[in-house]
């Protein structure tokens, strides 16, 4: 599913128009990305956690020269499923 798709979909679930549909995603994005930008969880309880997580430098192989490399620390966002998020 791409963002039109989610768009189409979220406004057939929530009786709106795909303008509104739009605009409520966009905020939503937009908020959670302020939150993450300042070190902050965004926890949607039934459906899961978004978290910043450090990773460390550390070294590794160039596949077209096989030269050592160091790749250098930075942050990435990681989503932890909640329990009621389940695909049977």
């Amino acid at each position: 599913m791409n963002k039109s798709e989610l768009i189409s979909a979220m406004a057939a679930e929530g009786g709106m128009s795909k303008a509104v549909a739009k605009n409520a995603l966009d905020a939503f994005i937009a908020a959670v990305t302020k939150a993450m930008k300042a070190g902050d969880k965004v926890a949607l309880v039934g459906f899961g956690t978004f978290a910043v997580s450090e990773r460390a430098e550390r070294s590794g192989i160039n596949p077209v020269t096989k030269q050592i490399i160091k790749i250098p620390a930075k942050k990435v966002v990681k989503f932890k499923p909640g329990t009621d998020l389940a695909i049977d």
